[in-house]
């Protein structure tokens, strides 16, 4: 085994006889299981397609019997009144939604791979402890702290705005520990110790050496967190007010009243599900194979 250093980042190369000796052969999967998975996947797209029909029907299809299976021609004209309802907001409330989510998830990872390299691969006095009080927040039910929660940003002046529903969710109790399990597993301690023989900084090794290696469970958490953020509502519910509306609020608002609108709640509901799909689509293979590494490692 041998450590390589080249433009600031280090390599560990493991030579051919050190590598573990492939004991499996993979095998193709029968075709009753590529039944199986068919269905599953079916089964999971059937209610995204559902709302896809439902938003592209007037509301006397959606309650017709039998009800429709195929789409309709209205999706245009339901998405233009779900934008025209003035007292919903609803594109103001995707940018705040995505203004929020985006901030919290990159504030996310970054603060949960710097303290999960540092509970993995740093020694210092009370690193259990405190690991052990990050687990425990992750213990305590959201519906508990809300009363505090909305004393404390009414205190700060911050009550009804977006930074309400974002400053309390910077950190993550599970991406710190999530990011320590994974840098345990990935980062030998040799590359740590032989970055510092070579001169390297704390920061400096992180930087070049521990947050590349972590890119794939950073990928996972980023996910994770921009999903719980975007589809949070019973915070945003209760701290903003009516001039600061999230998505999952908008919605609320679209389905209240006497008379519920099914095409217009449904035609808001996925305009509210596109930005989730397109961020699957674009971060997919590196969430996937994050996913696969972690397993693998496993």
């Amino acid at each position: 085994m041998s450590l390589s250093t080249r433009a600031g980042a280090s390599t560990l190369v493991i030579p051919p006889a050190d590598r573990p000796p492939v004991t499996s052969r993979v095998t193709g999967a029968s075709p009753l299981m590529y039944v199986a998975l068919a269905f599953v996947v079916l089964l999971s797209a059937a209610p995204l397609y559902f709302m896809v029909v439902m938003a592209s029907r007037a509301n006397s299809d959606i309650l017709g019997i039998p009800p429709p299976l195929l789409p309709g021609d209205q999706l245009a004209t339901n998405i233009e009144r779900v934008f025209a309802n003035a007292d919903v907001q609803f594109a103001e409330a995707l940018l705040n939604t995505l203004l929020v989510a985006t901030v919290a998830t990159i504030s996310v990872v970054v603060t949960s791979a710097l303290a999960g390299f540092a509970f993995a691969k740093l020694r210092f006095r009370g690193r259990n402890v405190l690991l052990v009080i990050v687990v425990a927040t992750m213990m305590v039910p959201v519906q508990l702290g809300l009363i505090p929660l909305y004393m404390l940003m009414t205190k700060l002046g911050l009550a009804g705005g977006l930074a309400s529903v974002t400053l309390p969710f910077l950190v993550s109790g599970f991406g710190v520990f999530f990011m320590r399990q994974y840098a345990s597993q990935a980062i030998p301690d040799e590359l740590i110790e032989a970055a510092r023989v070579d001169g390297a900084s704390t920061f400096r090794i992180f930087w070049s050496i521990v947050f590349p290696a972590l890119r794939p469970a950073a990928a996972v958490l980023g996910l994770l967190t921009f999903m719980e953020r975007w589809n949070d509502f019973l915070w945003p519910y209760i701290s903003l007010d009516i001039d600061h509306p999230t998505v999952q609020v908008a919605l609320s608002r679209l389905s209240g009243g006497y008379y519920t609108d099914q095409a217009l709640v449904m035609a808001g509901t996925l305009m509210g599900t596109l930005p989730l799909v397109l961020v699957f689509i674009v971060f997919g293979r590196q969430i996937v194979g994050g996913i696969m590494e972690g397993g693998l490692k496993s």
